[in-house]
Parts: structure tokens; C-alpha cells; sequence
């Protein structure tokens, strides 16, 4: 039994089989394996390369390569929570970059969201290459770091970033787009459901807001909550209630806060958009989920995890990393219509 099973299985690839079918030299597969090949062999050589290899099934010696480099080829992605889609979608365009470089990526999310976080390994400095965090999650990284791991920053102040580059989504023109939306619209009673998270991408929302519409006759109050459906929808229900000129227009920090506010509308007998138009921010799977589906802004969450993790393999070769501000789109859905007043 045992020989046929092994026959069945046949012999492992080698590079040697890889170079073969690719028409290339041995030489060159361990160039493109070794991540070497820039400026060495053409990037469509490359890439016939790792195709050829991905059909023959070749896994290069990892183990033996990592002890040669001194490297674990291992990166961790610091983020503040696994039920968030949007860190889902970092996460797959930070694995495939990785991937096509021979690097494994761990996920660790800190815990409760934001704080500190244990160290996932007994030594990170020995078990890890390099981080990609987060500035939700950057608390964590007192723990992991240890001031010794090359990092990048995600959607951070570049100004104060702690890592050796930082990658942003323009969230400040996002909102831009939100607030110019809802004016077109002739809303003019704002209210702002901001996240309740202390964090540089939350504070770049608020800005250009209040950037939006200053100079205009508009008036905007602001409420926090958390990042929940349920603090959401609480949050936004005192607001709504609350004395003073109800608002025509609630802006939210994030999808999930919309849809909380779009149970509060219901609850107070409000209909959205006809007596309150409600916008998110993501583009998250829930945006279309709820009735009417949201107004939003979409953010490039994979092509986000895909730049951050170039920067980072590029600050782990010496190279210069790209300190990229991707840009945004405001999708316009059923949750906005004119001012009723």
C-alpha cells in the first residue's frame, strides 16, 4: 500500500523542475525566491516565475533560506479588532504582497479594540521581521515592538507617526465629499456621530467637518459613541431628542455608527432620508445590508493593506518605502435626499 500512495504522490518540485518549465535559469528562480530580483530580471520573467511555480505546486526551503538570511520572513499586522470588516479586507491585501515575497503575516488583534496588548510570542524581536499597525491599535505596540522592530503606520499622523513611514487614506477629503454632498442637498442642521476612540483618524473626520462648513450657514453638534450598533443607536436617540432645532443631516465616523442611527431614526418615528439623511464612512458590507442602503465613503481597504506592506518590505531591504494618501470615493446611496425644511 505504502508504495503506490508514494508513486500517486509524486516527487516534490524542485527549482530546478520550476526553472525548466518557466524556461529560465536555476539562478533565476532563487533570484525571484530570494525576493533579489529587482533590477535583475524583468518583472514579466518574475511573475512567469511564481506562476510556473504555483502550478507545479514548488514551495521553496523556507527554513533552510530564513537561517541563511537570519530572518524569519514573518510580519505582524496590528489591528484593533477581527470582527471589523474593514481590517479584514487590510489584512487580505497585506497577506498577498507578503506572499509574493515569501513573507507569512500574523494577525494580532488588541485586545477590546484599542490598549495595550500582550506579547503574542515569547520573544517578538526574535520571531518577527517587521510590523504593520494600526494607529487605533498603536497602544499595543509599547508590548510588541520594543522599540527594535522596523514598523509602518497605518492611517496615522505623519507628522508624529512612531514608524519609519506611514500610509493614509485621505479621510480628510472623504469627509470633504460628505459634507459638500449633504450642503448640495440644502441641509443645514448637522449632527456629527462621532467614533468614541481616541485616534488620529477620528480626529482628521472631525477637522474637515468643521473645515466644511465653516463659512457656510450651516450648524453642526457633535455626540460620541462607541464603535457598536447598540451605543450607536443610543447615542443618536438622546441627540435626536434632545431641545433645539432637530437635525436634517446625521454624519457618522463609520458605517456601523450609521446603522445605529438608523434604528434610532425608526424608533423616534423618523424616516430616513425623507426626515433625516444619514451618511457612514467604510463602504463596509453593511452599508448595502441596511434599508434604505447608506450613503458612504469607500475606503480601498485592500489596496490600503497592499501599500502598507510594500512600505514595509521596502524599510526592511534598505529601500525607500512609499508614504502613500490613497484616495476615497463618497458612494451615494437611499440614505440622503433634500432637506425636507
Amino acid at each position: 500500500m505504502a508504495g503506490p500512495q508514494h508513486e500517486a504522490a509524486g516527487p516534490r518540485p524542485t527549482s530546478r523542475d520550476v526553472a525548466r518549465a518557466a524556461g529560465v535559469s536555476q539562478a533565476t528562480v532563487s533570484l525571484v525566491f530570494g525576493d533579489k530580483w529587482r533590477g535583475r530580471v524583468a518583472e514579466r520573467t518574475a511573475e512567469r516565475v511564481r506562476t510556473t511555480a504555483r502550478e507545479l505546486g514548488y514551495r521553496p526551503n523556507l527554513a533552510a533560506r530564513n537561517l541563511r538570511l537570519g530572518r524569519t520572513r514573518t510580519a505582524l499586522l496590528v489591528v484593533p479588532a477581527l470582527t471589523n470588516e474593514f481590517f479584514a479586507r487590510v489584512y487580505t491585501g497585506a497577506a498577498r504582497v507578503a506572499a509574493e515575497h515569501g513573507f507569512g503575516v500574523v494577525l494580532y488583534p488588541s485586545p477590546d479594540g484599542i490598549g495595550p496588548a500582550r506579547d503574542p510570542f515569547d520573544s517578538s524581536r526574535a520571531a518577527l521581521d517587521g510590523i504593520l499597525a494600526s494607529s487605533i491599535a498603536s497602544d499595543a505596540l509599547a508590548t510588541i515592538q520594543g522599540d527594535e522592530l522596523p514598523l509602518v503606520m497605518l492611517d496615522s499622523d505623519p507628522a508624529g507617526s512612531l514608524g519609519a513611514a506611514t500610509v493614509n487614506l485621505d479621510i480628510g477629503d472623504g469627509m470633504r465629499q460628505v459634507t459638500e454632498h449633504l450642503l448640495a442637498l440644502r441641509h443645514r442642521e448637522f449632527l456629527h456621530l462621532a467614533a468614541g476612540v481616541d485616534s488620529w483618524t477620528f480626529d482628521v473626520r472631525s477637522e474637515a467637518l468643521a473645515t466644511a462648513l465653516r463659512g457656510t450657514d450651516a450648524a453642526v453638534r457633535t455626540v460620541r459613541a462607541l464603535l457598536t450598533v447598540d451605543d450607536a443607536r443610543t447615542a443618536a436617540e438622546a441627540a435626536l431628542r434632545a431641545a433645539g432645532p432637530r437635525p436634517t443631516a446625521l454624519v457618522c465616523d463609520d458605517d456601523i455608527l450609521a446603522a445605529g442611527a438608523c434604528k434610532a431614526a425608526r424608533r423616534l418615528g423618523l424616516r430616513v432620508p425623507e426626515d433625516l439623511s444619514v451618511t457612514g464612512f467604510d463602504d463596509l458590507t453593511l452599508a448595502t445590508a441596511v434599508e434604505p442602503e447608506l450613503t458612504t465613503v469607500r475606503l480601498p481597504a485592500e489596496q490600503f493593506g497592499e501599500h502598507g506592506m510594500t512600505s514595509l518590505l521596502a524599510v526592511l531591504d534598505g529601500r525607500t518605502p512609499r508614504t502613500d494618501t490613497l484616495p476615497v470615493e463618497l458612494v451615494i446611496r437611499g440614505s440622503t435626499a433634500p432637506a425636507a425644511r
